[in-house]
């Protein structure tokens, strides 16, 4: 089966409404030049509040089942054909997650995985707002393959990918917000972070989509510089399509993956996994005693 995937990149402001339409017509654009699963960045429904420790944030997160974006887009979805994994912030009773939503090309909602690995540094304090994750990795067999997403701060782990990859996954996709470092205005970590995706398309052998936002963000106490480059790469980590660090953008790439697939088998990686000799993994120090 050949699938196009595509990427994405949009600067957010503060009215919702209109950060979702922008999606939607981001979504639409890349249904019209052949997408069939279409990913939006992280946290598109509002700018990126985790500049600050402001409780007032809280008032952002809905239930998922009454979040307007996944109310709107599984419509576009549905009427396009597309599958669409959504990241948004959820409430569920008093507890809220960083969550991604995985609609189906026709407009179900197939289940749900809150984000893991939550970041604490400079900037980007999402520890104050969101709970680690409780759903494991996931994948999900949609109408256009076998897709495994995870959020973010999840893309610097190689174990995220492979635990998607081993249970199924065909391409990995991450929803992602990062830019600036405000506490060293000289780090660029942009080449660190495609690198590091790059290596989970090439080390599981499968493509890889990465969507960013973009734009100037000003919290109360400092300022992030989005830095988009949004890409795809292939199965070997090649990246086979780049975005900007300023333009809004879609980009869009096609795989057959059946051919990957075979690819992917006769290169070993998995044949030759060693599972019995990964327990240190399992620990905190690598302590496998």
């Amino acid at each position: 089966m050949k699938v196009t995937v595509a990427a994405t990149q949009m600067a957010c402001g503060t009215d919702r409404d209109a950060n979702i339409a922008n999606a939607e017509r981001l979504v639409r654009e890349a249904a019209g030049r052949g997408a069939n699963v279409v990913l939006i960045q992280e946290l598109f429904e509002s700018p990126y509040f985790c500049k600050d420790h402001l409780a007032q944030h809280f008032e952002l997160a809905t239930p998922v089942a009454g979040n307007p974006a996944v109310r709107r887009l599984s419509q576009v979805a549905k009427e396009l054909g597309v599958v669409l994994p959504l990241s948004v912030f959820e409430r569920a009773q008093n507890a809220y997650f960083n969550t991604l939503v995985m609609v189906d090309a026709d407009g179900s909602t197939l289940g749900i995985y809150r984000k893991s690995h939550i970041p604490e540094s400079p900037g980007y304090h999402e520890k104050f707002y969101f709970s680690p994750g409780d759903t494991g990795f996931r994948v999900w067999r949609t109408r256009f393959g076998t897709l495994g997403v995870a959020v973010c701060w999840d893309q610097w782990f190689p174990e995220a990918a492979r635990a998607m990859a081993l249970m199924g996954a065909e391409i990995l996709f991450y929803p992602t917000a990062i830019g600036s470092e405000p506490q060293d205005p000289s780090l660029d970590s942009r080449g660190h972070w495609q690198r590091t995706m790059q290596g989970h398309a090439a080390a599981n052998v499968m493509p890889l989509v990465a969507s960013n936002r973009i734009g100037r963000e000003r919290g109360e106490k400092l300022e992030i510089a989005f830095y988009g480059h949004s890409f795809i790469a292939d199965h070997t980590g090649e990246v086979v399509a780049q975005a900007d660090d300023h333009t809004e953008q879609v980009l869009t790439a096609t795989f057959d993956l059946e051919a990957i697939r075979r690819y992917r088998h006769a290169w070993g990686v998995f044949r030759d996994r060693r599972p019995d000799l990964y327990g240190p993994l399992l620990k905190l120090d690598g302590d496998a005693g």
